[in-house]
Order: C-alpha cells, then sequence, then structure tokens
C-alpha cells in the first residue's frame, strides 16, 4: 500500500459517497443526502488492521458464494416455470436483490456505517432468507401431507411473531448504530460507560423483549399442541434460540458490551426469524391442504 493511503482512500471514498449523494438528492431523497454529507466518519480513513481487513474480505467472499447458490436455485427453479411460477420468481427475484445487497454493503463500507445503511443492509438480508425459504418450502408442499388442522388463530400469532421479531432485530440493528456512534465519539475507551450513552432505541428494545418472549412461549405452547414431530422439532429450536439470544443481550447490558457477543447476539436473531418464517410457512401448508379436504357426512340409519 501507498504511504499516503489514509489521504488516498479516503479521498475515493469521499468521492463515491458524493456521487451517491448527489443521485438521491435528483431522486427526492434530499434528508437522507444531507446525512450522508454530514456523517462525520466518513471524512476519516481508518488505519490498516489485519484482523478487521480479514473479516470483511471473508464477508465478501461468502457473499459472493451466496450469489452463487442463488443462481443455480434459479436454474432449478426454472422447472417450476409452468407448473408454479411463484417459485421461479421468488428464487429470480432473490438473485436480483442479492446483487442490490452487494452493492448496498459496499455502501455501508464507503460510508463508515453510515446508521441507515446498517439497518436497510439487515433488514434486505432478511427479506432475502425469507423469499428463499418460501421457494423451497412451496416446492415441497406435498411432502407436509395437510394433516394438521387449520387454526386461524395460530397463523394469525405465528405471522405476528415473524414481525415482531423482524422489527425487534432492525431495532436492535439501530442500538448496534448507536454503540458504533458512541465508540468512535469516546475513542474505543471507557466501555463500561457505553450502556449509559445509549438512547430510548436500546431501553425500547431491552424492555419489549420481555413482551416477545411471553409470546414465544405462548406460540410454542399451542404448536406443541398439534404434536406434529417436525413442528415440534422447530418449536424446540426456536425456543433454545430465545433463550440464547436472552442471554447474550443480558450479559451485554450488564458486562460492558463484550466485543465477540454483539455478532453473536445479531447472527442468533437473524437465525431465530429464519426458524420462526420456517414454522409459519410449514404449518401454512400442512394446514391449508386439511381445509380442502371433504367432509364426511354421515347419514342416519
Amino acid at each position: 500500500m501507498p504511504e499516503d493511503y489514509l489521504e488516498v482512500y479516503r479521498q475515493k471514498r469521499i468521492e463515491k459517497n458524493e456521487k451517491l449523494a448527489a443521485s438521491l438528492d435528483k431522486l427526492g431523497f434530499d434528508k437522507l443526502a444531507a446525512t450522508i454529507f454530514s456523517h462525520p466518519s466518513q471524512y476519516i480513513e481508518t488505519e490498516f488492521n489485519v484482523t478487521k481487513t480479514w473479516i470483511e474480505y471473508l464477508n465478501r467472499l461468502v457473499g459472493v458464494l451466496i450469489g452463487v447458490f442463488i443462481f443455480l436455485t434459479v436454474v432449478f427453479a426454472w422447472l417450476y416455470l409452468k407448473r408454479d411460477k411463484t417459485i421461479f420468481f421468488l428464487a429470480f427475484g432473490s438473485f436480483l436483490l442479492v446483487g442490490f445487497q452487494g452493492w448496498l454493503g459496499s455502501i455501508v463500507v464507503s460510508t463508515n456505517l453510515l446508521p441507515v445503511t446498517v439497518t436497510v443492509h439487515m433488514a434486505l438480508a432478511l427479506v432475502i432468507v425469507a423469499m428463499l425459504q418460501y421457494a423451497v418450502t412451496r416446492a415441497q408442499k406435498q411432502d407436509l401431507k395437510g394433516h394438521l388442522p387449520h387454526s386461524p388463530k395460530l397463523n394469525s400469532l405465528l405471522w405476528v411473531l415473524a414481525l415482531v421479531t423482524f422489527g425487534q432485530i432492525l431495532l436492535g440493528t439501530q442500538v448496534r448504530e448507536e454503540v458504533d456512534v458512541v465508540s468512535f465519539a469516546m475513542n474505543g475507551a471507557e466501555r463500561e460507560s457505553w450502556i449509559g450513552k445509549l438512547g430510548a432505541s436500546f431501553y425500547i428494545h431491552r424492555s419489549f423483549s420481555i413482551a416477545v418472549l411471553a409470546l414465544h412461549i405462548y406460540v410454542a405452547y399451542l404448536l406443541y399442541k398439534l404434536k406434529d414431530a417436525a413442528l415440534t422439532r422447530l418449536t424446540n429450536v426456536m425456543l433454545v434460540m430465545v433463550a440464547i439470544e436472552i442471554a447474550i443481550g443480558i450479559i451485554m447490558a450488564y458486562f460492558a458490551i463484550p466485543p465477540v457477543l454483539q455478532p453473536l447476539h445479531l447472527t442468533f436473531a437473524a437465525l431465530l426469524f429464519g426458524v420462526q418464517f420456517q414454522l409459519l410457512i410449514m404449518y401454512h401448508y400442512a394446514s391449508r391442504e386439511a381445509l380442502k379436504k371433504p367432509v364426511a357426512i354421515h347419514q342416519p340409519c
């Protein structure tokens, strides 16, 4: 790397962000454009760090692999184009979105983790996962056999659970953004005081987790009552994920946000959402088919 790499790459990043902000301004997103210009960290080039460089590079390599796998999913989904177009278009839409996600990732890096970009990046990742899960499960829906009784209440609660978790993840992402801002302002020092400097998002995220836990327990109770082996296994995994998430959250709140736990907290949250959405899809098809079965009418003797 050149001796003046800090200045060289800082200037390249600023030029890229200026082009983005100008494009957003033309599209009418003037406030977002102004936020990009006013975000202070984009004007500071971080010194070379071997560990962080490899983390980022591996992230990009994994991103490429994901793109390849989704492309192969589109290829195999082509076979369903005539019998179920939804499967193909879900796979193809995921492929387009993962390309956009890669570009958005470059913006997250070039803006030095501009808060709004981090949240959108995370939200889009969850949407892509959900689309792929739905496409695969829809292609295998005949295996679910439709043997479960349909419950509008349980179906609605599964939707609520997935959406609440989605919102909680985005709120947690905003908390992570605030932590980054505090860390930047304090130059990484006095980590034990960071929690006290966070805004309302942290306290809402922490308090709301109690309601989220209660909702998980109630939905799990309803799922266990169905006595379906596949749904029971997924429900067990869901509860384990919730327990891990809560434990990590408590440790982070009371033990100065250990750095290693931050990505783990987000990882288990994403896995939890995936399990919930899988439960939702599986129950949808297993009970939906049951509604189509004719009801036997017994004539009196």
